[in-house]
């Protein structure tokens, strides 16, 4: 692609559009070069493969989906007390 323009866009929050891939008949994708430069994912990296129905998928390395569930359980937890709380006023079984 030399000379073409890098179709890379960006939007809030550093979020990026780096174009379209095709599925091979392998069910293989190349991920643009600039996405991996962006994000740091280099040859060998390991990539969870995460799918939500209306959403679509998304790919990310183990250290961003950690990242991201840090505190999650001990939000959980507060949240599971909040509802116990309300479940019974009295604090009766």
């Amino acid at each position: 692609m030399s000379g073409d323009k890098d179709p890379t866009q960006y939007g809030p929050g550093g979020r990026g559009f780096y174009g379209a891939v095709t599925v091979s008949e392998r069910g293989q994708i190349a991920i643009p070069a600039q996405a991996r430069r962006d994000l740091g994912i280099g040859a060998g990296d390991k990539l969870l493969v995460l799918a939500d129905p209306e959403q679509g998928l998304a790919l990310m390395t183990i250290e961003t989906l950690m990242r991201n569930l840090q505190g999650s359980s001990s939000l959980l937890e507060m949240i599971r007390q909040h509802a116990d709380d309300d479940a019974d006023p009295a604090g009766k079984p």
